[in-house]
């Protein structure tokens, strides 16, 4: 199987290191070669956040080139906007449609663009979802990370992996129900 590359984008604190984390065990589980790369950056201080995940019979490196993911997964609508040089001409973005005001936005200094979802579209195959009211209306808004991993594996034809025991076995037990439905519901929105 020819390697596959998934670009995951977000801010610091919304869970995209863990989303990046149960995607990978998911893939090793099912007899994948996978490669993980992440970075934090400012992530302590709500900066950018990348994960990048490659997967295949071989995979030699866990970096993707620019225009070389098959999929981009932004958790914030700007962050996408960022990233979009790394999506290869045929590649697919899904992307969270939530905003979180950079500081510069916050002070005032800066004004959040709008006009973003239009953009992408006319340049990539676009998957809006909106995972913060999806969380929500399972009463966690901080399951907003797992509705996206099931949103990329519903996108990824990857639903034959038993992603409810990938889950179960890495998020503290008292929250594994709640993930699994949260993951469900990705699925469901794509």
């Amino acid at each position: 199987m020819e390697t596959k590359s998934i670009l995951l984008v977000g801010v610091g604190g919304q869970g995209t290191i863990l989303a990046s984390k149960l995607l990978t065990l998911g893939l090793l589980e099912a007899g994948f070669d996978v490669k993980m790369s992440e970075i934090h950056g400012m992530s302590q201080r709500g900066g950018s956040v990348s994960s990048q995940v490659r997967y295949g019979s071989r995979v030699d490196s866990p970096v993707i080139e620019m225009g070389g993911a098959d999929i981009l997964v932004s958790f914030e609508l700007m962050e996408a906007l960022r990233w979009l040089n790394y999506l290869q001409p045929s590649g697919r973005v899904i992307v969270n449609d939530y905003r979180i005001p950079p500081m510069p936005v916050i002070t005032g200094d800066a004004v959040y663009p709008e006009g973003i979802l239009e953009e992408l579209q006319q340049v990539a195959d676009v998957t809006a979802i909106d995972a913060a009211a999806i969380a929500a209306s399972l009463g966690n808004p901080r399951v907003m990370n797992v509705v996206l991993l099931g949103a990329i594996v519903k996108s990824m034809g990857l639903t034959e992996i038993d992603w409810p025991h990938i889950i179960r076995e890495n998020v503290k037990l008292a929250f594994a129900e709640l993930n699994i439905k949260a993951f469900q519901a990705g699925m469901e929105a794509v």
